[in-house]
């Protein structure tokens, strides 16, 4: 039996929680277009074989960035500690894009970690051969293991992925069941989703000013799932922007994530959520504790 640990590193927006997604084969991960949607280290389970002889537990991670707060200190500090226990690392960088400094960071980090590092060339399907080549040329200077063209979107070349990945893992036990996706408690699953569904409904800076927390999950006698979620916010302003006027933004990511909750428990969901202000919470470190930071 192999298995190991894979954390997914990139710059903010380069795909990292698509790809995991892809690998597991259903969404564990959030995604949206903004960047630092990641905020924790999210773990994905690939059992492959039947029975089972190999387990990769991906483990998706904030985009590293230069930190502005508090907050963002803590999520380098994140992506840093996954490597201590890496048995292989996947490293993405976008093909629409020129290689620039973020990239030059973590290349250089990674080059100091005693694992192997795959290079993922992302968004493939967004670039042309010219910008492929360019991106490869690129990172060929960094001398890693291996580098792997994809677009983890529609799943071209994910499957080399996985085979490189499977090549690199140690003899092991099985960390997970072989039915396992993913290991993330209820409450941050479902806080995940209800952030998800504000992301892009919202104006370029507020998604950073916005977090989610769980602060009860029921299930009553008769199977439905009652959710107490409390949206925070920094200021007073984004408060009256996150619930819109007539509550129009509250309501439809409310109904959004109901909808999506409903399918992944399997049962009907009562949703309620409340809009919060803590006042910079994001620069703050006993607020980032008890919002589980």
């Amino acid at each position: 039996m192999k298995s190991g640990f894979a954390p997914v590193v990139g710059r903010p927006n380069v795909g990292k929680s698509t790809l995991v997604n892809s690998l597991v084969g259903q969404k564990v991960s959030i995604t949206s277009s903004r960047p630092q949607t990641t905020r924790n280290a999210i773990r994905g389970v690939v059992t492959i074989g039947e029975p089972p002889h190999c387990q990769v537990v991906l483990v998706d991670t904030p985009g590293l960035h230069k930190p502005q707060n508090a907050l963002g200190e803590r999520l380098n500090r994140l992506v840093y500690g996954t490597l201590s226990d890496a048995d292989a690392v996947l490293f993405l960088i976008d093909a629409t894009q020129k290689v620039g400094p973020g990239d030059r960071m973590i290349a250089e980090r990674l080059a100091e970690v005693d694992t192997e590092v795959i290079l993922i060339v992302n968004k493939v399907d967004r670039s042309d051969g010219g910008q492929i080549a360019e991106r490869l040329t690129e990172a060929s200077l960094w001398d890693f293991a291996a580098y792997v063209p994809i677009s983890a979107l529609d799943g071209d070349g994910v499957e080399r992925v996985t085979d490189e990945l499977v090549g690199r893992m140690p003899d092991g036990p099985m960390y997970f069941p072989a039915d396992a996706v993913s290991d993330q408690p209820e409450e941050l699953l479902v806080a995940e989703i209800v952030r998800e569904k504000f992301l892009n409904r919202l104006r370029e800076e507020l998604p950073h000013s916005l977090t989610v927390r769980t602060r009860e999950l029921e299930i009553k006698d008769n199977g439905t799932m009652h959710i107490d979620a409390q949206v925070v916010v920094e200021r007073d302003s984004q408060k009256g922007i996150v619930i819109g006027k007539g509550a129009s933004v509250l309501k439809a990511a409310g109904a959004e994530a109901r909808v999506e909750l409903e399918a992944l428990f399997a049962t009907k969901v009562f949703l309620e959520l409340r809009v919060t202000v803590e006042k910079d919470w994001q620069r703050r470190p006993q607020l980032l504790d008890r919002l589980g930071f």
